[in-house]
């Protein structure tokens, strides 16, 4: 005798079907939560990029400052004059526009103090670790094991005639 199947009541297949939208909303979750990290980490490391760029041409104006006048050599007093240059009768200027910091998106910078008082160089105020903390580009002299955007030091030398780099 055939066997005839039994219609399944309505309820008894809603749990399984509820139960596969569980686990494929989950899945997703994940996924998007993976995606997330991926992308903020990418971000973070194109603004570690551009804090080196930026740190980069603070370090050339402090220089082109301090050269501007041969017969006095002296680092500049602040980061504005290096927009302007009020000792020269032309107008000379280091640096064609004030740049932010691309970590913590403020116009405010460390300062490095030099002897005589004046600027010789700058590095980030933001808190955290970098993602980059070794590998750095050989022109900036940097060993490596930077734990902290602090340590990111772009100062300049000129006692070496080199582009300097400390560590705080």
């Amino acid at each position: 005798m055939a066997r005839t199947a039994r219609p399944t009541p309505p309820g008894e297949q809603q749990g399984v079907a509820y139960l596969a939208l569980l686990i494929a909303i989950a899945c997703m979750g994940a996924a998007l939560g993976v995606v997330g990290t991926i992308w903020h980490q990418a971000q973070q490391r194109a603004r570690e990029e551009q804090l080196l760029f930026i740190g980069m041409e603070y370090r050339k104006a402090i220089r082109s400052y301090y050269y501007a006048l041969p017969s006095a050599n002296a680092y500049p007093r602040s980061l504005e004059v290096l927009l302007q240059d009020p000792r020269v009768a032309n107008v000379k200027r280091h640096l064609r526009r004030p740049y932010r910091d691309p970590i913590t998106d403020s116009p405010q910078w460390g300062l490095i103090q030099a002897p005589d008082g004046g600027i010789m160089g700058i590095y980030s105020l933001a808190p955290g670790q970098p993602i980059k903390t070794a590998n750095f580009p050989r022109e900036l002299g940097w060993s490596g094991g930077k734990k902290r955007y602090g340590e990111w030091q772009f100062i300049y030398l000129p006692e070496s005639g080199k582009m300097g780099f400390g560590s705080r």
